[in-house]
């Protein structure tokens, strides 16, 4: 099965900035495939995974895809949906 280039979110850059301004390290793992989410983030000795949507975008464009849904529902841990550097930021305790 041919590989194909995973699609990052335009806002992710951004969210990723905000983050690591406020101290938090950001490993990005959208190409890690199979729904796993698109950044993964340290801060404070706590591990967050974070689901980058654009929140520009109609609705129906910010939906999960199908292997998001299957990895989201069983994943057993946190899993949060970002559309933006404050949404991010609020995830991980920063108003």
């Amino acid at each position: 099965m041919p590989k194909f280039a995973a699609r990052v979110d335009a806002n992710q850059a951004q969210i990723v900035a905000a983050l690591r301004k406020v101290g938090a390290t950001v490993t990005p793992t959208h190409a890690a495939g199979a729904g796993f989410p698109d950044i993964t983030v340290g801060f404070r000795g706590v591990n967050y995974l974070m689901e980058v949507k654009d929140g520009k975008k109609p609705p129906s464009a910010q939906k999960l895809t199908t292997a998001q849904v299957k990895w989201h529902g069983m994943w057993m841990g946190q899993i949060d949906i970002v559309r933006t550097d404050a949404e991010a930021l609020a995830v991980i305790g920063i108003k």
